[in-house]
């Protein structure tokens, strides 16, 4: 490049070569260089600033991976080795105690079998199967966790005559026995603050088939691998593939329970990543039944009135109401299908979809030599075979608010903080389910007289122990509501009158069962001016009656004037004695025709009293209260205590079984004339409540039978609730009803005269007990108290 410039000093024009041209060239050539060392640094800069952070990501990844996977298994430890469920408070009936020498009939105890579930086969080969014969029943009962600890199951044989149970005869042992334990029946769960239930089993307790065929459907490599199988995961990827949809999952019985465990079901990566890492703590941390077990308690197995049926033990009470031990192999790989998919499968509204399903199981065994192929042919060819109305067990909600009641004044909230407690009860599952069935059965046809609308309570009560066997609040004996038993205050008409009765037999120098009575017009003033003119039923009056004719044919006029002449005040402390609350009391005239109200409760505490020769036992359903672990937290000793003299109770007992032998009770008389029962019917006025109380050897049954709405039933005690009562007996088979003989209680002969009253007479053979406590007795005869009790009652 040539650059002319001009001098200053001279003016002239000098042409020069750049010198910064030569100078130029090593700085072109040197250039290339400095940018390619700046290149190799740029690029060691940003490989060391990559690897900087990449190492920092990866510990600080390494670190959160950590801290969760040391969170997550801090969850899992505190969960399982923790109380791992919710256990619910489960529920069983009284426990069925046999002696040899008992008082029960064969056919009793085939009722209390079949309530059971016990299955009536050729030959028991299982436990929960028995044969009959006419004479003998050969069982094999269950193992149970009785309230004092655990019994296995037991194969007997027990001999009857009669009435009696003679022999109990132990076929494993080949010797007899002198006791046997029945378990008891499970009535269900107490409600709890949760949305589900479970039935708890040990690993051991489940069949050993019923698990061959859940790890040969969901999960065959279990027992090889670490909780995450890439085996299945691989299987189902291809299985998918080839179905072109989701027809195959891979995740393992593991991963199941992390899911229903720990997590939600929702579908992202996040969730399906911690369940795989939670997954294989447990697979770690412990052994393969530990984790099989907390699964088969915990797979979700369908609903049942609002709640999430948990585990299959309390599915197999569901479905087919047996214990999970004794379903067949078809029933078994029925519940088995159902986890895939338990709203799809679900038996009862789908039941061809679960028998498909069912089936796929069976074949399954069957390719797993689980199952021959004549065993698999056999389990498929069966229908589902579900109980009738599906539930977990049969609801008895009238008793169980008594038993709520019970336990709140026993243990308050004691109940509440404890899980897995067993409660065991009064309730016997032979007597609830007849008097349901009596009800139902009844009602309907006192309708056709009374019209729609009639509504039923009843309870029925150990005559002995004060225990209730049995309560139904309403017609519908299943459905909460109202307890009508417990609950419903109302007139009970006539059966006020034997304590009316009672109070004189206590008495004995004034008056016994021989006494003369006036039935004749009677009028009565108030202190106001009104007047009271009582009237008996027929509008009949009969002159002169025996006192024992009275309270038998239930009669007005004459039962007024005894309670009258006895006062209102000794009357009403009668009551009291028996049981019924003093502010139950109205202490006016009309209370001897039953001018008080009193629920079936407290009616069946006032006759239990006066039928067990005066001795009061409080009426209960709580036996005993155990934890889960064994400790009892509660234990009922019933006990019984002289209210009233046992010789006025008894007496006052035997007029009544007169009233079943010839007064307002007879009609049960010409059904069952060997029970020798007592009774007593009560109608309230314009037969608004239609009452009963009947007495056998073992219980103290109270029904009532009227309207919500007060309104006329048309039915007298006779016509309505006692109809109920015979329908309830001829199911149930009474027991005959013998008294024990009291002290200073000797029969005296009687004749009647031609006015009806008796006169004595110590050589007819019309003979009357009389309590003799004031030590004169009532005429010469040299009578000496008599044992023969049983020709007193064998009527």
């Amino acid at each position: 490049m040539i650059e002319v410039r001009k001098l200053a000093a001279t003016g002239k024009k000098t042409t020069t070569k750049k010198t910064t041209k030569t100078a130029a060239k090593p700085r072109a050539k040197s250039a290339p260089k400095k940018r390619k060392t700046a290149k190799k640094k740029g690029r060691s800069t940003l490989g060391k600033r990559l690897f900087s952070i990449g190492w920092k990501l990866a510990l600080v990844g390494g670190v959160a991976l950590a801290a969760v996977g040391f969170y997550l298994d801090q969850v899992v430890k505190e969960r399982f080795e923790g109380q791992l469920f919710d256990l619910p408070t489960v529920v069983y009936a009284r426990v069925l105690n046999l002696s040899t020498g008992d008082a029960i009939e064969i056919q009793q105890l085939r009722n209390e079998l079949d309530v059971l579930g016990y299955r009536k086969v050729n030959q028991p080969r299982n436990p929960g199967e028995y044969s009959s014969s006419s004479t003998k029943i050969e069982l094999i009962r269950r193992p149970f966790e009785f309230a004092d600890g655990p019994e296995p199951d037991r194969h007997v044989m027990l001999y009857f005559e009669g009435n009696e149970l003679v022999r109990i005869q132990s076929l494993e042992k080949k010797g007899n026995l002198g006791f046997l334990r029945i378990e008891p029946k499970m009535l269900g769960m107490l409600e709890k603050n949760a949305d589900e239930q479970r039935l708890f089993l040990r690993r051991d307790q489940f069949p050993e088939i019923m698990i061959d065929a859940l790890l040969a459907t969901e999960d065959r490599d279990f027992y090889q691998h670490d909780g995450v199988s890439p085996t299945a995961i691989a299987r189902a990827f291809f299985a998918n593939i080839r179905a072109g949809r989701t027809v195959q999952g891979g995740s393992t019985l593991t991963q199941q329970l992390a899911k229903n465990l720990f997590l939600t079901s929702e579908r992202t990566l996040w969730r399906k990543l911690r369940e795989v890492y939670i997954a294989l703590i447990l697979d770690y941390r412990y052994s393969k039944d530990q984790i099989l077990e907390a699964y088969l308690n915990e797979v979700y197995l369908g609903q049942s009135r609002g709640e999430a049926i948990h585990g299959f033990g309390l599915a197999a009470r569901l479905y087919f109401g047996q214990p999970l031990q004794e379903l067949r192999i078809d029933q078994l790989a029925l519940l088995v299908g159902m986890v895939k998919g338990p709203s799809y499968y679900n038996p009862i509204r789908h039941p061809e979809r679960s028998k498909q399903r069912r089936d796929l199981v069976l074949r399954l065994m069957m390719d797993q030599s689980l199952l021959t192929g004549r065993e698999f042919e056999m389990a498929a060819s069966r229908d589902l075979d579900l109980q009738k109305n599906p539930q977990i067990a049969s609801r008895q909600p009238a008793y169980f608010q008594q038993l709520k009641r019970e336990l709140n004044q026993k243990l308050g909230n004691q109940i509440n903080a404890k899980g897995g407690v067993r409660i065991y009860t009064s309730l016997d599952p032979v007597s609830q389910d007849q008097l349901e069935k009596a009800i139902a059965k009844r009602l309907p046809q006192l309708e056709k007289t009374s019209g729609k609308g009639l509504e039923a309570a009843a309870i029925a009560v150990d005559r002995n122990s004060g225990e209730i066997r049995a309560m139904v609040g309403g017609k519908r004996t299943g459905y909460s509501g109202f307890n009508r038993a417990l609950n419903a205050s109302r007139p009970i008409g006539s059966l006020v009158k034997p304590a009316v009765y009672l109070t004189a037999l206590e008495q004995p120098d004034r008056f016994d069962l021989a006494t003369t009575l006036d039935d004749e017009p009677l009028t009565l003033k108030g202190s106001k001016g009104n007047v009271w003119q009582p009237r008996n039923y027929d509008r009949k009056f009969r002159g002169d009656v025996p006192l024992y004719e009275a309270l038998a044919k239930s009669l007005n006029v004459p039962t007024v004037r005894l309670g009258m002449s006895l006062g209102i005040k000794n009357v009403s402390s009668t009551l009291v004695r028996l049981g019924v609350d003093a502010s139950e009391i109205r202490p006016v005239p009309s209370m001897f025709l039953g001018a008080i109200s009193l629920t079936p409760y407290q009616v069946a505490q006032m006759y239990q009293t006066l039928s067990n020769s005066g001795r009061q036992a409080n009426l209960s359903a709580l036996r005993s209260v155990v934890s889960v672990d064994g400790d009892v937290l509660y234990q009922s000793l019933p006990k019984a205590t002289q209210k009233v003299p046992q010789q006025a109770a008894w007496l006052t007992t035997y007029a009544m079984k007169k009233g079943v032998l010839e007064g307002t009770g007879r009609y049960l008389n010409s059904l069952f004339p060997h029970a020798a029962l007592a009774g007593k019917t009560g109608t309230s006025n314009d037969t608004r409540d239609s009452w009963f109380v009947g007495v056998d050897g073992r219980e103290v049954t109270t029904i009532w039978v009227g309207r919500d709405d007060n309104k006329s039933t048309k039915l007298t005690g006779s016509s309505g609730a006692l109809r109920v009562y015979s329908d309830y007996l001829a199911a149930r088979v009474p027991e005959q009803l013998i008294l024990p003989w009291p002290k200073n209680i000797t029969m005296i002969g009687f004749n009647k005269t031609t006015n009806g009253s008796l006169q004595l007479d110590c050589g007819n053979a019309f003979e009357l007990p009389v309590w003799d406590e004031s030590g004169k007795l009532k005429a010469s005869c040299d009578n000496q108290p008599k044992q023969w009790i049983k020709n007193l009652f064998d009527w």
